[in-house]
Parts: structure tokens; C-alpha cells; sequence
């Protein structure tokens, strides 16, 4: 319980501002909304389908838990 405690602590410590994209990406959006292009809905849909994937991932590997425990004690 020390470890995790102190791990957290040392992590918590350490925080650092961090940014969302990186400059380059940034300026294309930036300027591809002022003109009227769509680069930023696509960069957008590519990050909630990243953010989704783990999510799913663990949702399928539970239920099928799930459903072999229930049939086990079936």
C-alpha cells in the first residue's frame, strides 16, 4: 500500500502542462476553420474513435466474462 501511495504522490508531483496537438496540426485547423474546410471535424472524429477503441475493447472482454461466469453457475 506504501508503494502505490508513494507512486501516486510522485506522480501527482510531476505534472506538466501538455498540449492537444502539436503546432503544425494546430495551424491547419486554425486555418482551415477560417476558410471553411472540414480538417477539423475529421481530426476530431479520428480522436473520440482513438478515445472509443479502449473503451470497447474492455466492454467486450467483460461481458464475455460476464457470460461465462453466468454459464458456469448455470
Amino acid at each position: 500500500m506504501k508503494k502505490i501511495a508513494f507512486t501516486l504522490l510522485i506522480s501527482l508531483g510531476t505534472i506538466t502542462n501538455v498540449f492537444a496537438q502539436c503546432p503544425m496540426c494546430k495551424t491547419a485547423v486554425e486555418s482551415g476553420m477560417e476558410d471553411g474546410h472540414t480538417k477539423g471535424k475529421g481530426l476530431n472524429d479520428g480522436i473520440l474513435y482513438l478515445l472509443a477503441t479502449p473503451y470497447l475493447a474492455i466492454a467486450f472482454i467483460g461481458g464475455a466474462w460476464y457470460y461465462k461466469r453466468n454459464k458456469k453457475s448455470e
